[in-house]
């Protein structure tokens, strides 16, 4: 049993960050007003995955993603703090949406030794 827990902790903790954690990230910087449609636009964010279409294997397990795909690249980085500064809160929830992203595919890439 706890083996196995081990075995889909990554799983979980990659998934449970690109789809829960943006609820509360949304609570602390959107506030009581704009929360709900905030995290729904940080979860839409992660859309940014459609550049893994380009690749060939389209999923390789031992490949990290950052740098790796055109909209997980520094450049793309910089473009998504940049449009942290555009006075939207739409914008800035993809935006933080996106950078949420990119974050915790660098942390996946920390657990699985890829980076």
């Amino acid at each position: 049993m706890v083996p196995a827990l081990f075995t889909l902790l990554p799983t979980l903790i990659h998934y449970g960050f690109h789809f829960i954690a943006p609820f509360a990230l949304a609570r602390l910087f959107f506030g009581r007003k704009r929360w709900l449609m905030a995290a729904g636009l940080m979860i839409l964010a992660n859309a940014i995955d459609a550049d893994h279409l380009l690749a060939t294997p389209v999923f390789d397990p031992n490949r990290c993603s950052l740098g790796f795909h055109p909209l997980h690249s520094g450049l793309a980085a910089a473009a998504y703090t940049a449009a942290l500064l555009v006075p939207n809160w739409k914008i800035r929830a993809l935006a933080l949406g996106a950078l949420w992203h990119l974050a915790t595919d660098g942390l996946d890439c920390i657990i699985q030794g890829t980076w």
